[in-house]
């Protein structure tokens, strides 16, 4: 659970690092625009980490991910 907020400013310069596209905060996690990968925030800090994200529905392993939305 995220106990500090985050900066907007932050959120508007952050990018998903496999597919580039923009995040938007859903709760405790920051959500890419494309794809849906979902990076958690602890404490306040947005772990940018694929390994450390959820993946969306239907996407079974990070490589799928990767090969479906990366981009190219």
């Amino acid at each position: 659970m995220s106990e500090r907020p985050i900066d907007d400013f932050l959120i508007d310069n952050l990018r998903c690092p496999i597919t580039l596209s923009r995040l938007k905060k859903d709760g405790d996690f920051l959500v890419a625009e494309v794809g849906g990968m979902k990076y958690p925030i602890r404490n306040g800090i947005p772990v940018m980490l694929p390994e450390e994200a959820q993946l969306p529905e239907g996407v079974e392993s990070l490589e799928e991910f990767r090969k479906r939305f990366g981009r190219r």
